[in-house]
């Protein structure tokens, strides 16, 4: 159970850290991406532009590291969820983002149906190493 519980959280760690590195590189870019997504009043997007991706580095070296798990794997979901509930929001809406999960490259939409999919996997994925690294250590060392 250890190491699949490492395996997850190191996997997690990579796609918070791989997500984060364009987003970081180019913010102006990715305010453009979160403004189409139509959700965030303007006065927002720019201040979630610069703050997201930052975050993002911080809970994949975190996680990466292994160091306050239970803050951040909480975080780390609670952003996946948002993420993907997001993409869920735009497809009801007819609305074709593009995704700006891993890159600022404007597309011009995207194919929305493997966002949500990509997406509802990485949320099964964080509460998977939610589940094996911080409910799961509870358990046990509440049995011992």
């Amino acid at each position: 159970m250890k190491i699949a519980a490492a395996a997850l959280r190191m996997l997690v760690a990579g796609i918070f850290l791989y997500a984060s590195y364009d987003k970081i590189l180019h913010p102006a870019d990715f305010a453009a991406i979160i403004k189409d997504y139509r959700i965030l009043p303007d006065i927002l997007v720019n201040p979630a532009a610069i703050v997201l991706p930052w975050l993002e580095l911080i809970l994949g070296l975190l996680l990466a590291a292994g160091k306050w798990l239970e803050g951040a794997l909480f975080l780390v979901n609670a952003l996946l969820l948002v993420f993907w509930t997001a993409l869920v929001v735009n497809a009801f809406r007819g609305i074709d983002v593009g995704c700006g999960c891993f890159s600022t490259a404007r597309e011009g939409g995207g194919d929305m149906m493997w966002y949500l999919f990509r997406d509802g996997v990485f949320v099964l994925l964080g509460l998977a190493a939610w589940y094996f690294c911080v409910l799961k250590r509870d358990i046990a060392g509440k049995r011992s």
